[in-house]
Parts: C-alpha cells; structure tokens; sequence
C-alpha cells in the first residue's frame, strides 16, 4: 500500500525533465551527485549554477528562470535562505514538483509552494536512495 509520501516521489519522479538548484562542480558535494543520479538513470537533468558554464558535461542555467524546459521537476541543495528564492522564482516559472534534500528544506519555502499547490517533497530520503545512487 503506498503513503502520501510514496505518491507525491512518484509524480515527482514522472516529470519529464529535472533541474537541480545547487548543482556543483565538485564531485563530493550533493549537488554534483544529485545531477549525476539523474544522469545514471537517463534522466533529462539540467544544473542550475550562476557563475559555472558546465556540470559534468552539461550546460548550466545561470538561475532557475533560465531552465530552458517548459516543465520539470527541481530537487533543491542549498541552504534554507537561498532554497526560499530559489522557490519563489520556480512557482513564478510554473514549476509544481519539488524535492528539497536533506539540509536544504525551509518551512517558508515549504508553506509558499504548498499554497501555490505545489508538490514539496521534504523532511524523508534524498533523491539519491531513490534513484539509487552510484559512485
């Protein structure tokens, strides 16, 4: 029987696309990881960075109003006072799927996406026990 919680990964995980805020260069860092769990699983991903051109191998959107994909998905890594403009700039975009990753969630951000009906995934696993993250 799924939970609430299985529901809303699902319909996250369904989009056609992903972006991720907090993409990093950085191979150790969870923002590199998390562009490249979706590149393992052959995923459209597109790395959100505002001053690096790629992340591993892909071109990056200065801010997430940049994201060339009419809709997809936003798995947030960041700290709490960035994810809460990164959220408001998304729903102004249209986007209504997020996974703020463990560190990342802000109770802000979480009240305004939800008004705006959107799907918050937070407070449970990271994308990459989902996805099934390999090294």
């Amino acid at each position: 029987m799924s939970t609430p919680f299985d529901e809303a990964i699902d319909s996250f995980l369904s989009q056609p696309a992903f972006a991720v805020a907090g993409a990093s260069t950085n191979r150790e860092k969870y923002g590199n990881k998390v562009v490249r769990v979706y590149q393992q699983n052959d995923r459209t991903v597109y790395p959100i960075h505002p001053s690096e051109p790629q992340i591993e191998g892909l071109d990056t959107s200065a801010d997430v109003s940049a994201v060339p994909a009419d809709r997809f998905a936003l798995s947030i890594v960041t700290p709490p006072p960035i994810t809460q403009k990164i959220v408001r700039a998304a729903l102004a975009k249209g986007v209504r799927h997020f996974w703020m990753q463990p560190g990342a969630e802000d109770a802000t951000a979480i009240e305004e996406a939800e008004a705006a009906d959107a799907t918050v995934i937070h407070g449970g696993p990271c994308v990459l026990v989902a996805l099934g993250y390999r090294e």
